[in-house]
């Protein structure tokens, strides 16, 4: 619901604060005295282009701002979260949007975030309905046609998200079956490169790191020489036919010590150090000696190895920069020579899918188009009730919902709207024959019909409602408002008296000068104040007679909203 709106440098307006209340708030004054500015500045606010010509003349920017109380479970809260934007715990959502001459300056906030223009535009739909000429014509969309019969039937919705969930997964596989059908097309050429891929692969008969060990080996055997020279010194040194090996010169040492040991022990733990060691340095040379024993440095093995190399690289090239990667890729070249053998299975198994997922899907559409058509029935009566109570009595209104060969989103079936505003004429689809002030009163019943559907915006503004209205007809319009204001909280700018008088809140607008700028004002009127308001819209004048006529219409208004309250 709107709770404020405030308006800084728009046209005639220098500054503007409205508060509105629940239910019916009309907005009334002489012609020029701005309120179709004030419409123009919440359009404005709810994401409707405007031009820098609306700035107050002397001025850089305009600003307007919006204060809405947000409703539990509503769709405006969804997309408010959807849109990451905090919300407090009075459920406030502000909304300011300022127009510079330079449009770097423009800004777009919700909440102090910023936002852009298509996003306000998202959420002001579900914030707002603007009963005008151009959103009239919204009516006339199919999808809001099976809005309009969905929502009069509780028992739908179930049905309709049970098929919908039932067409998403048919269309799903029907997409999976046509792209199986189109690189089954290729799979011949391709499968014929798999297989010689895998063949290449599996014939070298890569082992898990086998590029790390074949480069060391190809290390050590191409420094064999000095290795050999190096192991061989070392076994010689340790061990060798010289008697100054080390081996020798440590049992020497050891026969010594052992000597000494027998007329003094000082000595004895430098002898069992030496001992430990003797023992250290017989162990490795055994194992010097061992590998010497391995060493193999034959031009045959060097080659061999160069050549197992080469095979590696050459399979690194194409397939990945390690052998673990190059043995994952031959895992998927093998997964995907299965699914394309497997090919006919796999699309016979989904064509049997398919063709179950549409037989269900028909008969989930079979159900929801005969709910329709009672829904349809019932809404077709009670809109055609209105639209003859608003002035067309001769009028038929016919939502018709008829089966089609083509399943959609929506079902299978197609809805239309078929009217006739005279006696003899056919029926005939309303985008074809209605004219825009048929269309704005058909559009009102239909508002008035579907008011308290919980899934509409809980605002809703009527600009120009009454144009062209009189007599009999412009009171029944006043009082189509009046239900949907049971509902809804309604804004309405109306010349007339009658749709003025059932006002729950009424704001009049003025404007005045002080010789060098025209200002607009607006004040909130309270119960006396309204009786000479209606009076001035209802004859022109303030004089005895047109404040009783003016006391009197409040009265029937009262009587009938009380009424409606029942």
């Amino acid at each position: 619901m709107l709770k404020n709106l405030s308006v800084w440098n728009f046209a005639l307006i220098e500054h503007a604060e409205l508060e509105f209340g629940e239910g019916l708030n009309i907005l009334t004054g002489e012609t020029g005295a701005g309120k179709s500015i004030l419409i123009d500045a919440l359009s404005a606010v709810l994401g409707q282009r405007i031009g820098t010509n609306l700035i107050r003349t002397g001025c850089e920017n305009l600003r307007v701002e919006a204060v809405f109380l947000l409703e539990e479970n509503s769709n405006a809260r969804k997309i408010i979260s959807e849109l990451g934007i905090d919300i407090d715990e009075e459920n406030i959502v502000i909304i300011s949007r300022r127009i510079a001459r330079n449009a770097r300056n423009n800004t777009i906030l919700i909440n102090n975030s910023h936002v852009t223009l298509n996003a306000l535009k998202r959420l002001s739909a579900a914030l707002v309905d603007v009963h005008g000429q151009n959103e009239n014509l919204a009516i006339l969309r199919e999808e809001n046609i099976y809005s309009l019969i969905d929502s009069a039937d509780k028992n739908i919705f179930g049905v309709l998200q049970d098929y919908q969930k039932i067409y998403s997964s048919w269309r799903s596989q029907v997409k999976n079956l046509e792209d199986k059908k189109r690189a089954m097309a290729d799979s011949e050429q391709r499968l014929d490169m798999l297989h010689w891929q895998e063949q290449e692969i599996s014939q070298a008969d890569l082992k898990p790191a086998e590029d790390e060990e074949v480069e060391n080996e190809l290390r050590k055997l191409s420094h064999a020489e000095k290795i050999s020279e190096h192991v061989e010194e070392s076994c010689q040194l340790l061990d060798g036919d010289s008697k100054f090996n080390i081996l020798t010169a440590l049992a020497k040492v050891e026969k010594n010590l052992a000597d000494v040991a027998k007329y003094d022990e000082k000595l004895n733990p430098a002898r069992k150090l030496l001992e430990d060691a003797a023992i250290s340095l017989r162990e490795a040379y055994s194992d010097i000696h061992s590998y010497a024993d391995t060493l193999d440095f034959s031009p045959a093995t060097l080659d061999a190895l160069q050549s197992r190399m080469d095979t590696i690289w050459q399979l690194k090239r194409k397939y990945g920069d390690s052998v673990e990667k190059i043995l994952a890729h031959l895992q998927k070249v093998r997964a995907e020579i299965s699914a394309i053998e497997n090919f006919d299975s796999d699309i016979e198994n989904l064509q049997k899918l398919i063709t179950t997922l549409e037989t269900q899907a028909k008969s989930r559409a079979v159900n929801l188009l005969e709910l329709r058509k009672i829904s349809a029935e019932k809404i077709s009566k009670t809109v055609q009730k209105e639209i003859r109570r608003l002035g067309m009595s001769k009028a038929k209104f016919i939502v018709t919902v008829e089966p089609s060969e083509n399943l959609t989103a929506n079902g299978g079936d197609t809805a239309d709207i078929l009217f006739s505003a005279n006696v003899g004429e056919d029926l005939k689809s309303l985008s074809k024959v209605v004219s825009g002030g048929e269309l704005s009163r058909i559009a009102l019943a239909i508002k008035t019909v579907s008011a308290g559907r919980a899934d509409s915006a809980a605002t809703m503004v009527f600009d120009e409602i009454d144009t062209g209205l009189g007599g009999t007809t412009a009171k029944v319009v006043a009082e189509c408002i009046a239900k949907i204001a049971k509902f809804k909280q309604v804004l309405c700018i109306t010349h007339l008296a009658q749709i003025a008088c059932m006002a729950d809140t009424h704001l009049q607008i003025s404007k005045s000068d002080d010789g060098n700028r025209t200002v607009t004002q607006i004040k909130t009127l309270d119960a006396e104040s309204r009786v000479f308001e209606i009076a001035r819209m209802a004859s022109g004048a303030e004089n005895d007679e047109s404040i009783k006529n003016s006391r009197a219409m409040l009265a029937d208004a009262k009587k009938f909203k009380l009424k409606q309250s029942m």
